[in-house]
């Protein structure tokens, strides 16, 4: 699928990858791009069309659905982290939370949207995925579980979705440079770089979309007796 001419809805569009996947989009000549946010007015994009949307909200989802009926390329975004154990006083409540926006919030999204992205041609859904949808840590072991989740979401949507011509597509990557790394002393990818490879792959009809080299080494692993997920990280 093509980004230009293409009628795109952004979760989590006011900052970070989502403002950066809304700009590529807007560059690489969409004709229309929805920018959702909690806050629609935290959107400061021009160009864009805000659109208030909660992805945890049901009802939220559902009225962004009936506003936005032409959509026919769909990223779902929208995400957060939090740097937590399972096994801290909140640990539980952090793998509720995380699942809730990243696994949940994803699906919300995609079922209110899959019979737009029908009645428009089929188009494409991408998920915003990581590589710690294969991999996690002591501190990162809650985001991990959510993005593995999502992850296993998104193979099962494009088993759904194939039937009615939509693509699907998972977005896998290492650290981003937004302010959801913020504090994290690691090495980390441009949002703008993210965002221009993600709308090539969607282009090349990708299924995975593989950012960085780190994210594919780890990919490679994952059917060796050497697997990523099995090293002390």
């Amino acid at each position: 699928m093509k980004a230009r001419g293409a009628v795109a809805l952004v979760t989590g569009a006011n900052r970070g990858l989502g403002r950066a996947y809304a700009q590529a989009l807007i560059a690489a000549g969409a004709a229309k791009v929805y920018a959702a946010a909690r806050d629609p007015s935290s959107i400061d994009l021009p160009g864009v069309v805000p659109l208030k949307l909660d992805v945890t909200d049901p009802a939220q989802v559902a009225e962004a659905a009936r506003s936005a009926p032409d959509v026919n390329l769909l990223v779902n975004n929208a995400g957060i982290a939090r740097i937590d154990s399972f096994f801290s006083e909140q640990g539980v409540q952090a793998a509720r939370d995380q699942l809730e926006t990243n696994y949940f919030g994803t699906l919300n999204v995609s079922r209110a949207f899959a019979p737009v992205l029908k009645a428009n041609g089929g188009g494409a859904l991408v998920n915003v995925l990581s590589i710690a949808s294969w991999i996690s840590s002591e501190l990162l072991g809650p985001y991990a579980a959510s993005k593995a989740a999502a992850w296993s979401l998104t193979n099962a949507l494009r088993q759904h979705l194939r039937g009615q011509g939509t693509q699907v597509a998972g977005v896998h990557v290492s650290f981003i440079d937004t302010d959801l790394t913020k504090g994290l002393d690691v090495p980390k990818l441009n949002a703008a770089d993210v965002a221009r490879l993600t709308l090539e792959g969607i282009e090349a009809g990708l299924d995975e979309i593989l950012i960085d080299d780190q994210t594919r080494q780890v990919k490679r692993s994952l059917g060796s007796d050497q697997a990523a997920y099995l090293a002390p990280r």
